[in-house]
């Protein structure tokens, strides 16, 4: 599935809601969410507008893992 371009921190912030995340704190230009769902989860993510591709990626693929789901199922969850 093809990663969308053209989301902002804010609005990943609000998509991993659904997943239970809640930001905890943010430092500068950065907010850290945090998940009790299956344990303890923490990610942190930059609060820019839009996000780099690669960046994106790389926050995706660590919540997928952490739910033990692929990044293609992790999109369809949170409708990014």
């Amino acid at each position: 599935m093809r990663l969308p371009r053209d989301v902002s921190g804010a609005d990943l912030a609000r998509a991993l809601r659904m997943l239970s995340y809640e930001v905890t704190r943010q430092t500068g230009s950065h907010l850290r969410l945090t998940t009790s769902e299956k344990g303890t989860h923490h990610v942190t993510i930059p609060n820019h507008n839009p996000i780099r591709i690669g960046t994106l990626a790389a926050i995706l693929d660590d919540v997928a893992n952490h739910f033990g789901i692929t990044r293609s199922e992790l999109l369809s969850k949170i409708s990014l």
